[in-house]
């Protein structure tokens, strides 16, 4: 981890003595923290000064928090004998961003939907639930890159017995599934040699290593469809003599990645092609117990709750990998305004995320009917 060591320390939110509504973080603590978070630059790799941050204020709302050895922010509270929940969001964005504002009931600023206003939201919901278990909030670094953030909680920490992944899909809406994500980068040389001469030069072999993935995938391929693979040519610096492709394919469920990549080698025999990132797409039963929860949280702010997937990746995706336990994303804000200039969050609907939140965790934690109980709760308790 780096940071500027010339930056100053961020502004940091503090709890009212008590809380306006009885089980429940203020309204003004929760959008304090909000702003708190957005007016703190965290871009990927430069999240150190946000989680000594957030530490801070978990710590003022009863958070046992910590910065563990990659950088995330990990806070456990709740000592119950009840279900292990873990609400995970990260705490890095992509540079730049609108600056940091209030105006018309919207907060502006880099990271207010992706992903500090879901991750924001999760840490007042935990703060104010009555539940009888523990909860797990974790706020991820490197997201935005290479999940290494998430990589280290799934190896490190027990494996929950549920997991909510903090990413906007509107307050009324929750993500069931990702496609995966196989990052490559292809890199050749040959001899200079004049312009005239019909040997391929490595600017022509590096746009031949992209049309032949093109054509892998198929005609019907492209990033706007779940269920059928699209590529990205990401960056392309290339001369007669070198040339440098970095290529990003999403993947649906199923899909054969080592047959593509087989394939992708084969055809491509005067370069090197290497695997730079790789995950799996994921998909959650929409009957999961999670999704019943953020469900009945939705219903009762008194909205219909709709269900979706997406055509891009999240820290979902890496935990599903190794984790088979109840899972879902959810989190307040509309995820067009992802890394866009114009990046809001309405605060009405960050506070409605807040209230689905704690009502899910309650209806994780509430005793199950007989058919369906497993030590009294509806989740079973870590090592069950």
């Amino acid at each position: 981890m780096s940071e500027d060591a010339t930056a100053p320390d961020p502004p940091r939110a503090r709890p009212e003595p008590s809380p306006t509504r009885s089980g429940a973080v203020s309204d003004t603590f929760a959008a304090g923290l909000l702003r708190c978070m957005i007016e703190t630059p965290s871009p990927s790799c430069h999240e150190a000064t946000l989680a000594r941050s957030l530490v801070d204020a978990m710590a003022q709302l009863g958070f046992a928090a910590y910065v563990d050895q990659v950088g995330n922010v990990v806070g456990e509270i709740g000592r119950g004998n009840g279900p292990v929940v873990l609400l995970i969001g990260h705490l890095d964005t992509v540079p730049g961003g609108p600056a940091v504002r209030a105006e018309a009931g919207r907060l502006y600023g880099r990271g207010a939907v992706d992903a500090k206003g879901p991750l924001a939201a999760m840490v007042c919901a935990a703060a104010s639930a009555d539940f009888g278990g523990r909860i797990v909030v974790v706020g991820a670094v490197e997201e935005e890159i290479a999940s290494r953030g998430s990589r280290e909680i799934r190896r490190r920490l027990p494996r929950p017995d549920a997991v909510v992944v903090g990413e906007p899909s509107g307050w009324s809406t929750i993500t069931l599934g990702y496609k995966g994500k196989l990052d490559l980068r292809y890199r050749v040389s040959v001899p200079a040699t004049h312009p005239s001469n019909p040997v391929a030069k490595a600017s022509e072999l590096a746009v031949r290593c992209w049309t032949t993935l093109l054509e892998l995938l198929g005609p019907d391929s492209g990033n706007g469809s779940f269920d059928r693979p699209g590529a990205t040519l990401v960056s392309l610096r290339a001369d007669q003599v070198q040339a440098e492709a970095e290529l990003s394919v999403r993947t649906p469920p199923g899909y054969d990645v080592d047959g593509l990549l087989r394939e992708l080698t084969r055809r491509t025999p005067d370069g090197e092609l290497t695997v730079v990132n790789r995950v799996a797409a994921c998909r959650a039963d929409h009957r999961n117990p999670v999704v019943r929860a953020l469900s009945a949280g939705i219903r009762a702010q008194r909205a219909r709750p709709a269900l979706k997937v997406k055509t891009g990746t999240s820290d979902m995706n890496v935990l599903a990998e190794q984790w088979d336990v109840p899972m879902a994303t959810y989190g307040p804000g509309d995820s067009s305004l992802d890394h866009s200039d114009d990046e809001h969050i309405v605060l009405a609907d960050y506070l409605r995320g807040i209230a689905v939140l704690r009502h899910a965790l309650r209806e994780l934690d509430a005793p199950a009917p007989a058919a369906e109980r497993v030590n009294g709760y509806r989740l079973a308790p870590s090592g069950a």
